[in-house]
C-alpha cells in the first residue's frame, strides 16, 4: 500500500505531530508514505516528498507543517480535477490522506464522489469543523491569545484603558469564546450573537468603574451593522478574506466615542496559528494521524478521524461537512455568566 498525505489550509500546531503519527503507524502495517507539498496544490501539480518515520521522530513537538500548504481548491476548474487524478494515478497513490479543515475535506469529499481512496483527518485552530468534539490547534492558538490578553491586562491596568483583542474566528467564536473564558475578559463578542452596542459599552463602563480598566475580546468575524474596511477578497473556496476588516480597531472606536474611555486595539492575527503545539494538542493530533491510517487498512474510505468523548472513531465525511460547529446556547450561558 502506497498512502499519499498532504496538509490543506491555515497551518496551526499540530499539524506535524498528525504527519508523524500517520507515518508511524503506516509503518506499523508495512504500508509506504509519501508527502504531497503545500496541500491540493502539491497533489495537483505532483509537488512530493519522502516521508519516512526515522526523519520524523521528533517532528511532532514543532508548529507549522513540513510538507507546506495552501488554499488551492484542486476542483475549482475541471482541468485541475483532471490533473489532480492523473498525479494520483501516475505517483501510484492507493489511499490518499487529507488533513485540513472544511475545505480541505471538502475537497476530500469530491475526490471521494469520483471513486478515489481518501480519508481525512479534521484540523483547525477555529474549532469549528463538524462531527469532532476538537480539533488539535485550538487548544494552542487560543493558549496562545490568553497568554495575550493577560499580557494586555497589565497595561489596560496601568493607564486605566479598555482594551480590545481581535482573535481569528470567521463563522465560529471558539477561540474568542476559550480566550475570554480563560483569561477572564469583561467582554467577548462571538458571531454567534447579534452584536449589541449598548450592552457593550455598559458593561465597558461597568468594569472600569469597578476595576480601573475593562478587556473586550472580539473575534474578526462578527456582523457589526457597518462594515469597515476591505475585506481583501476571496480565497479559492469562496471565503471572504478577513485581514482588513479590522474589527478590532473599529470595535475599540466606537468604545471610546461611546463611552468617552480611552481605547485600545490588538489583532494577535497569525501569531495565534505559530509555535509548539500544546500537550492536548499533540496528542489528539497523534491519535488523529494513527487513526486515520487505521480507516485506510481497514478500507473505510470516505471517512474522517474524529474525537468523540475520549475514543478516536472514523465516521463519514458526509456527516463530517453537514455543517460547521458553533458556539451553542450552554456555552454562550457560562460566558454570560462572567459579564461585568
Amino acid at each position: 500500500m502506497r498512502v499519499g498525505i498532504l496538509t490543506g489550509g491555515g497551518d496551526c500546531p499540530g499539524l506535524n505531530a498528525a504527519i508523524r503519527g500517520a507515518v508511524y503507524r503506516a509503518r506499523k502495517y508495512g504500508y509506504e508514505t509519501i508527502g504531497f507539498r503545500d496541500g491540493w496544490k502539491g497533489a495537483r501539480d505532483g509537488l512530493t516528498m519522502p516521508l519516512d518515520a526515522v526523519g520524523l521522530a521528533h517532528a511532532g513537538l514543532r508548529g507549522g507543517t513540513l510538507l507546506g500548504s495552501s488554499r488551492t481548491n484542486p476542483f475549482a476548474q475541471e482541468a485541475d480535477a483532471e490533473k489532480l487524478l492523473a498525479t494520483l494515478t501516475r505517483e501510484r497513490i492507493d489511499a490518499l490522506v487529507a488533513i485540513g479543515g472544511d475545505d480541505t475535506l471538502s475537497a476530500a469529499r469530491e475526490l471521494h464522489r469520483r471513486g478515489r481512496p481518501v480519508v481525512g483527518v479534521p484540523k483547525t485552530m477555529d474549532n469549528d469543523v463538524g462531527g469532532t468534539d476538537w480539533t488539535f490547534g485550538f487548544d494552542s492558538a487560543s493558549t496562545v491569545a490568553m497568554d495575550a490578553l493577560e499580557r494586555l491586562r497589565d497595561t489596560a491596568t496601568s493607564h486605566h484603558r479598555a482594551i480590545v483583542l481581535e482573535v481569528m474566528g470567521r463563522h465560529a467564536g471558539w477561540v474568542a469564546l476559550a480566550t475570554g473564558l480563560g483569561g477572564a475578559a469583561d467582554v467577548t463578542l462571538v458571531p454567534e450573537e447579534t452584536y449589541d452596542e449598548s450592552s457593550l459599552l455598559a458593561h465597558v463602563k461597568s468594569a472600569v468603574a469597578a476595576r480601573g480598566c475593562a478587556l473586550v475580546v472580539v473575534s474578526e468575524g462578527i456582523d457589526l451593522p457597518v462594515s469597515q474596511g476591505s475585506t481583501g477578497g476571496q480565497d479559492q473556496f469562496g471565503h471572504e478574506l478577513l485581514r482588513e476588516r479590522g474589527v478590532g480597531a473599529e470595535v475599540a472606536r466606537r468604545i471610546e466615542a461611546g463611552t468617552g474611555i480611552e481605547t485600545r486595539s490588538a489583532q494577535i492575527g497569525h501569531i495565534q496559528r505559530g509555535g509548539p503545539p500544546t500537550l492536548f494538542d499533540r496528542i489528539l493530533a497523534t491519535r488523529l494521524g494513527a487513526k486515520a491510517v487505521d480507516l485506510v487498512h481497514e478500507r473505510r474510505f470516505g471517512t474522517v478521524a474524529v474525537l468523540r468523548g475520549e475514543r478516536v472513531e472514523g465516521v463519514a465525511l458526509e456527516d463530517a461537512l453537514k455543517a460547521p460547529k458553533t458556539v451553542d446556547a450552554a456555552w454562550l450561558d457560562l460566558l454570560h455568566t462572567f459579564d461585568a
